[in-house]
């Protein structure tokens, strides 16, 4: 089985342009992403994806594989479809370009139920909310899971509602994907004929094309406390850790 890392990377943030760029005890943030790739020794090969010659560039010149892709790609998913046109393989793994953090273990999660199910479509991760805040953040995705972890839906709303009781784990999603070849074309071509669907559309949340669409995404629980660099803010925190860590294995 070839399984492929793809890391999806555009310079235009809404909230953090250039983020991928941005130096992390002096190498780009998209650098640390691709070191914690290579860990993985499920991956046949990593590359970054990417619509920008900055990054292209940077990822070049730091020996990382790259490809360029369409600048008017909906999603990161759909741009990790475009490479799965260019790179022939079973099982792609969608990692996101603004977590430095994300362990080794955590990425595997989403590639070994693949293993087990050779039926299996799309895979995703989930993480329990352990921050109270966290469940009324609009910026953070939560995750509604039948009793298989089949997903049902994600939202940015604060739900379930606890009306009926308030003994309920709320869980988030954890922004590493695994799509068969046939998923991923599925996703790419629905996106050129019909642009996002409807949910996802609202909640920009882009897995929700999938589970509109009547594909059951398996979820996956992991213990991850990683950060997600949205802000300049989240950039000090991965900047302390890693310099903490640093130090502790220099």
């Amino acid at each position: 089985m070839k399984i492929v890392a793809v890391i999806p990377a555009r310079y235009k943030s809404s909230r953090f342009p250039g983020k991928p760029l941005v130096d992390i005890c002096g190498k780009p943030m998209i650098w640390w992403v691709y070191q914690q790739c290579l860990k993985v020794s499920d991956f046949n090969d990593v590359y970054v994806a990417t619509d920008d010659e900055k990054i292209f560039n940077s990822c070049k010149s730091l020996g990382m594989q790259v490809i360029m892709t369409d600048e008017n790609n909906l999603t990161g998913t759909d741009r990790v479809a475009e490479v799965a046109q260019k790179i022939p393989a079973d099982i792609y793994v969608n990692i996101q370009g603004d977590e430095p953090l994300l362990e080794p273990k955590t990425i595997r999660a989403a590639i070994l139920p693949f293993y087990e199910n050779n039926s299996l479509q799309v895979s995703n991760l989930m993480t329990k909310i352990k921050n109270p805040v966290d469940v009324v953040n609009s910026t953070v995705p939560k995750v509604i899971v039948n009793k298989e972890n089949i997903g049902i839906y994600l939202t940015r709303a604060a739900a379930p509602y606890p009306k009926g009781s308030i003994t309920y784990d709320y869980y988030k999603q954890v922004c590493v994907y695994g799509f068969s070849a046939e998923a991923l074309k599925f996703f790419y071509d629905y996106g050129k004929n019909y642009g996002k669907s409807r949910a996802e559309s609202i909640e920009d949340i882009e897995i929700l094309r999938f589970i509109e669409n009547g594909y059951k995404v398996l979820y996956v629980e992991v213990d991850s406390q990683t950060v997600s660099v949205d802000t300049p803010k989240d950039l000090e925190r991965v900047k302390k850790f890693l310099t903490q860590r640093m130090n502790l294995e220099g």
